[in-house]
């Protein structure tokens, strides 16, 4: 964190107090800490161009203009920030007025993104209480407290209120660049505590995946989730079903493709969350022993490439999770008669079944994944030309790396993931060793089969 603001926030534990415990007026509603500039480190400089004009055109058309949340949260870390979010007190359809290059998005909840080239800033309405109804806006809630649509606009107050985390209730004004605090969330940056606001479960209710955000801010920060926050997650992680499965994909992807990986599995599965997730992996974790050092490994391959900034693909990580749960299949399968081959695309064809229930998979990735496995069983076959053919595969690369995992993982035993490692950097003469080493050199066998003789088409007669 910077310097001058932990100098500020050591200062008297009166006045600590004071400037980040929420308050409460003598009438009941929250009252904001208010920072003002010269007593935080957060500068206009931390944010993007396109977020500026934001906050100013919204401010010089008579609106609240605040940057929320995340962005703030990572400046107080000393971290530039990356996304920008805009909380005003103009209603979407305004939003959509001023800016031509702008959009509405989204009906559970109704926000504008306003695109700059690539940058997309999202610009949210103040929510208010989901009981209120204002006009046509209702917020309208299961029978188990799940809010299935919340478009109830209120003021910034109410808006805090909402917020999941107290370190998400952070407001930046442009008006006058001071911080706005309505639940401690500067305090708890400090502490480096993760605290949902208002009663935990009640929260969770309302969104269970706030469960899935609790874990993945933990990992991404190095936060402790403070004890009420965690406490009913183990016994409300099964309401994680009531939630479609494209969505959950979405937050998947935000687990487990931002850098912090092995630290989120360990927390979900420590509060019963991956089984949410992938319920046949976790399944499987309890048979093989080494179906989770598999998982493991792969998620600390991926935020190893993801810290050196080399790609990554969601569908390897999912052919990982998923590959102990093909394996029992495939086993199952060949043990009634059924050949490797189609045995193999069954398991394949059974698993993600089931797994579509809790999470999608755009064929995008699916493919791929399916790739993957298939290329498993071509991997130890490589007589003739076909150690090249396998080479030359599109998902090759993906199907060595997981075959080394397996060997890692204590599922195969180690040699073959060192022969395609010798393969694949061996020049010609050294493939030719390593081929004959394992009766297939293809110089001494051509290509396995017998070469066609071509026949001549029969010389025109003079009467034809």
């Amino acid at each position: 964190m910077f310097k001058g603001f932990t100098r500020f926030l050591q200062s008297p534990s009166g006045r600590l107090k004071s400037l980040f415990e929420p308050q409460e007026s003598p009438s009941g509603p929250m009252v904001p800490q208010v920072i003002p500039r010269d007593e935080h480190p957060v500068s206009r400089q931390h944010f993007s161009e396109a977020a500026l004009k934001v906050l100013y055109r919204l401010d010089s058309a008579g609106f609240g203009a605040y940057l929320v949340g995340g962005c703030i949260r990572d400046a107080l870390l000393g971290k530039m920030p990356k996304d920008f979010d805009v909380a005003t007190n103009a209603t979407p359809e305004q939003v959509r007025d001023l800016f031509r290059n702008s959009r509405l998005i989204g009906r559970r909840f109704r926000i504008v993104h306003v695109r700059f080239g690539r940058e997309v800033i999202e610009v949210t309405t103040f929510r208010g209480k989901p009981s209120d109804d204002h006009g046509n806006h209702i917020a309208h809630q299961s029978e188990n407290g799940l809010l299935l649509r919340d478009n109830v606009w209120g003021d910034i107050q109410e808006d805090a209120i909402r917020r999941d985390f107290t370190i998400n209730a952070l407001y930046y004004n442009i008006a006058d660049f001071s911080i706005h605090d309505f639940a401690g969330g500067v305090h708890d940056i400090e502490t480096r505590t993760l605290r949902l606001i208002g009663d935990p479960a009640t929260r969770y209710r309302e969104d269970p995946v706030r469960m899935l955000r609790a874990v993945r801010f933990a990992a991404k920060l190095d936060f402790h989730i403070a004890a009420d926050s965690e406490a009913p997650i183990h016994e409300l992680a099964p309401l994680l079903l009531q939630i479609p499965p494209a969505r959950l994909f979405d937050e998947v992807l935000k687990l487990f493709m931002a850098g912090h990986g092995l630290t989120t599995f360990r927390l979900l599965s420590h509060y019963g969350l991956f089984a949410m997730l992938f319920p046949e992996a976790e399944e499987a974790m309890v048979d093989l022993p080494w179906a989770e050092p598999l998982i493991e490994q792969a998620l600390q391959n991926t935020d190893k490439r993801i810290a050196e900034g080399r790609p990554v693909t969601p569908a390897f990580l999912l052919a990982a999770f998923l590959w102990a749960p093909v394996v029992q299949r495939l086993a199952e399968l060949e043990n009634s008669g059924m050949p490797p081959i189609p045995a193999l695309q069954a398991a394949a064809q059974q698993v993600i079944s089931r797994q579509l229930h809790h999470t999608s998979i755009p064929k995008r990735f699916g493919m791929p994944m399916r790739d993957i496995w298939e290329l498993q069983q071509r991997l130890p076959l490589r007589r003739g030309k076909r150690a090249f053919q396998t080479r030359e595969h599109p998902r090759f690369r993906a199907a060595y790396d997981l075959l080394l995992l397996r060997e890692q993982a204590g599922e195969l035993e180690p040699g073959l993931g060192d022969w395609w490692t010798a393969f694949q950097q061996g020049d010609e003469h050294e493939q030719r060793r390593l081929l004959q080493k394992v009766g297939g050199d293809p110089a001494s066998q051509g290509s396995g089969q017998r070469k066609r003789r071509r026949r001549r088409k029969p010389r025109p007669t003079q009467d034809s």
